[in-house]
């Protein structure tokens, strides 16, 4: 009973709810709002690696994780059992089913190093694709029996359509003739036979069965006698039709209720994954984490930081509720009583909920909605006492309600694995005596039970931490400034008492606060309140400090992250800068090899004689040079500085700065404001504010002594002789290449060269291409013009 009205207490049906709307199928949502809690620590152990692994799985970009197909066949397989007739729909149904659980198994199956739990629980499982096979073989998507399940219904259903054409067309002649006497020319049905609406008046025109009369009487709707015998026919197949359809439907039934138990198995295992993954999706959906249970009496402490209450988070997020306040709770091994003090309404009762739902989730299977590392011991047993039970009708007062509901929990059986929720112990009754009595009972708990939370009023038992070390304090801040509470926990010290600091701020008269401060005792609560008040003062200043520390780590992790970038970069940049440099090195040499041999096979080419000798030696000893000029690296400068306009500039001669307004390049002059004034100085007569002159180019200096510089050469003009053109059709490409060497040593005077090799494959122009290419006279080459050649004619120009 106690059991029951905890739930109740802590609206655990509401957050079942919740969870509910997260499923996939309708048996899944009927299983999480009726959510059962384990008994064991081993069973609440197996669902959260069933949440683990599907919330695993569901965050993989190529999972296949769905539902679809699944239905709720648990009344079908019932029916099938005692022997009841299944449905064409409920039978499509029961296939739909064993494909979509089917689906389900492959996934776990394909991954099943990561999904142990999983693993095991499919392992037994049985899909009966034979079965699914045959289903869809006699049912179509439409739920209806084909014809193919059974030939005898093929040829049945042959003759109800000869038959209803039959009908129909006759119909349709009567229609024609007795128009007027045919209300509309329709042809409809009534209880499965073909009737025509006839006017009232006219029923003689058409003689036959009346089987239906309009509402208001002028109309009747009557099946010719011409169409009767023929009704009657259609009538005897469409029930031969029915006696084979449900012959098939029972053949079917048969099937499923020689394997029912097998299908509920496959059923109980469905609504088992569909749970899972409501949990992971509930627990996602929260931002919640994986609990661990740990144990208190090994010396483990419970660490939830950050702790939400699950339904405010539902609140906020789809009811526009006030933003949630979490909760740090920290409790160390050897307590065993938490006293909670503070303010009404300042969220001792939330705390109370907030954590007997902790307990409740994770023991169901559920993430919690708190930082990593979420750390809190199974509880075999969570009893509450939260709220007023007053009963006018058993004549029970606040405190009876609540002694009697207390009572009920210590009676219960296995305290020792209990989470114990008390709110506002001890009150209802004289304070003196209340407080005595939540004394007692606490002091009971700390011995049999495993960790009890309670909520109070009553100064004394702030003092329990300091006479026992099973107890400690937390209250729920209050802002003294606002009046308001801010809702955070607050671990080892306790509330302070605000009565009259409010009672005076809210306007009071200060002689009845002196008044009460010195029934009180003025001494004593003021030294109380102000040690509390300091060691409230000291933590907001450590958390001050804590929260300074922290931006500082991560401002530290971002800089080393940043420059690790950076140095990754540089790093790659000189590698990828070396690479670069090794494959044009490489590229040179295998150019210049490529000269070489050229020079060679040519000097082989012929008769060898001293003059070719000296040509080809000084061939090499300008590919040297060549190759050599390209592999040396220029020293690199670093630019000279550059004024731009509106920047902040510096005049020594001056003793001032100025801003550029504008810039003169061909006079090197720049205009500067500096304070109202504006005036033209050279460039060389400023620099930058760090001190950069402006480099300056030298002039030439002119002599009579000195070469002037030859106007560049106007490009040759492309005129087509005999003395510029060689014709290499025909030729080989090593062949061709000592005839090009010759044709243009004797085309130099003209500058232009003109090669015929043809179209043809390709090959020689090629050849010939990459022959120019590396030649050191060629300064360019194309192809000619379409009226002089086009591709089979090449056009060089050389240097």
């Amino acid at each position: 009973m106690i059991k029951t009205e905890t739930l109740e207490l802590l609206e655990w049906h509401r957050l079942c709810q919740h969870l509910s709307t997260f499923a996939a199928t309708k048996l899944g949502t009927v299983a999480a709002r009726g959510l059962q809690l384990p008994t064991t620590k081993t069973e609440s152990l197996q669902l959260l690696a069933q949440t683990k692994e599907v919330y695993s799985l569901e965050q993989q970009l190529d999972s296949s994780w769905s539902f679809k197909g699944i239905e709720d066949i648990g009344e079908s397989l019932e029916r099938a059992k005692i022997g009841g007739l299944l449905s064409a729909q409920e039978l499509l149904d029961l296939a739909t089913t064993l494909a979509g659980v089917r689906r389900l198994r492959r996934t776990i199956d394909a991954k099943t190093e990561d999904l142990p739990t999983l693993t095991q629980l499919v392992t037994e499982l049985r899909t009966y694709p034979e079965l699914e096979q045959e289903i869809h073989h006699c049912i179509d998507d439409r739920g209806e029996v084909t014809d193919r399940a059974n030939p005898k219904l093929a040829e049945i259903r042959s003759q109800i359509k000869r038959l209803r054409d039959k009908i129909y067309k006759i119909l349709q002649n009567i229609v024609q003739k007795q128009g007027g006497a045919v209300q509309e020319a329709v042809i409809t049905q009534r209880d499965g036979r073909f009737v025509i609406p006839v006017k009232a008046p006219q029923k003689d025109s058409i003689p036959g069965i009346v089987h239906d009369i309009s509402s208001t009487g002028s109309t009747l709707y009557v099946e010719p006698n011409a169409v009767v015998q023929l009704g009657n026919q259609l009538r005897q197949a469409e029930r031969q039709e029915k006696r084979e359809e449900e012959a098939v439907l029972r053949a079917l039934t048969e099937k499923v209720a020689a394997v029912q138990e097998d299908l509920e198995q496959l059923l109980a295992i469905a609504t088992v994954l569909d749970l899972a993954t409501a949990r992971a999706r509930y627990s996602w959906w929260l931002g919640a984490n994986p609990p661990r249970f740990v144990d208190v009496n090994q010396g483990e402490t419970v660490t939830l930081r950050q702790l939400r209450h699950p339904l405010l988070v539902w609140q906020q997020q789809h009811e526009q509720g006030t933003e949630v306040v979490p909760i740090d709770v920290q409790i160390q091994p050897q307590i065993r009583v938490v006293a909670i003090t503070g303010p009404n309404t300042g969220g001792k009762t939330v705390t109370l909920k907030t954590i007997g739902l902790a307990a409740l989730m994770a023991k169901a299977g559920l993430f919690i909605p708190a930082k990593e590392p979420v750390e809190i011991p199974w509880f075999e047993q969570v009893l509450a006492d939260i709220g007023d039970e007053q009963s006018l009708q058993q004549s029970l007062s606040t405190f009876s309600g609540h002694i009697r509901r207390i009572s009920r929990i210590i009676e219960t059986s296995s305290l020792q694995d209990s989470l114990i929720l008390f709110d506002e112990i001890g009150a209802g009754t004289d304070p003196a005596e209340g407080s005595a009595l939540a004394i007692a009972i606490l002091k009971y708990l700390a011995e049999k039970a495993l960790l009890t939370i309670a909520t109070t009023h009553y100064g004394e038992l702030k003092a329990l931490k300091y006479q026992d070390e099973r107890f400690e304090n937390a209250s729920v801040e209050f802002n003294d400034q606002t009046l308001k509470p801010t809702y955070r926990l607050l671990w080892g010290i306790p509330g302070r008492s605000n009565a009259l600091t409010i009672a005076h701020r809210l306007g009071l008269k200060s002689e009845i606060i002196e008044d009460a401060q010195q029934r009180v005792g003025v001494s004593a609560s003021q030294e109380l309140n102000l040690v509390i008040s300091a060691l409230e003062a000291e933590r907001r200043e450590q958390e001050n400090k804590a929260k300074e520390a922290t931006k500082l780590l991560e401002q530290t992790e971002r800089f080393y992250t940043e420059v690790s970038a950076k140095a990754s970069s540089l790093q790659e940049r000189e590698r990828e800068l070396k690479i670069s440099q090794e494959k044009a090195v490489q590229q040179a040499i295998l150019a210049a090899k490529g000269e070489i041999a050229q020079v060679i096979r040519r000097l082989q080419q012929g008769e060898q004689t001293a003059q070719k000798a000296q040509k080809a030696t000084e061939e090499l000893n300008q590919i040297a040079e060549r190759e050599l000029a390209k592999t040396k690296q220029p020293k690199r400068t670093k630019p000279g500085y550059k004024p731009k306009v509106g920047e902040r500039i510096k005049i020594p001669s001056l003793g001032q700065t100025g801003e550029v307004l504008s810039i003169d390049e061909e006079e090197k002059q720049l205009t500067v404001r500096f304070g109202l004034m504006k005036m033209t100085v050279a460039v060389d007569e400023i620099e930058s504010l760090d001190g950069q002159k402006v480099e300056t180019a030298v002039k030439a200096k002119t002599a009579s002594s000195t070469k002037t510089k030859p106007a560049a050469a106007k490009p040759p003009v492309a005129v087509r002789t005999s003395k510029n053109t060689i014709d290499l059709r025909g030729s080989r490409v090593a062949n061709a290449e000592a005839d090009l060497e010759n044709a243009i040593a004797s085309a130099t005077e003209s500058g232009v060269l003109w090669i015929i090799h043809g179209k043809g494959t390709g090959r020689l122009r090629e050849g010939i291409h990459e022959f120019l290419k590396r030649h050191p006279q060629i300064e360019r080459f194309e192809l000619a013009p379409q009226n002089e050649g086009g591709s089979g004619v090449t056009v060089v120009y050389l240097k």
